[in-house]
């Protein structure tokens, strides 16, 4: 966390219409689209934790 006690990354893992799974993920205020079609909500929590831990990497 930062300084002001904010989360640097948040997640939000939603149900899409069609029933698929996707996720929204927010990265030093930069809100990323929905992405994904995942057949489980566990499968969009692991796949935004995996893209979230790729932007933490690149700084």
């Amino acid at each position: 966390m930062n300084s002001d006690k904010k989360p640097a990354a948040t997640i939000r893992v939603e149900k899409r219409m069609n029933g698929r799974w996707a996720f929204v993920l927010t990265y030093r205020g930069v809100t990323y689209p929905a992405q994904g079609q995942f057949g489980s909500e566990l499968q969009a929590q692991a796949a935004a934790q995996a893209a979230m831990k790729l932007l933490e990497r690149r700084g």
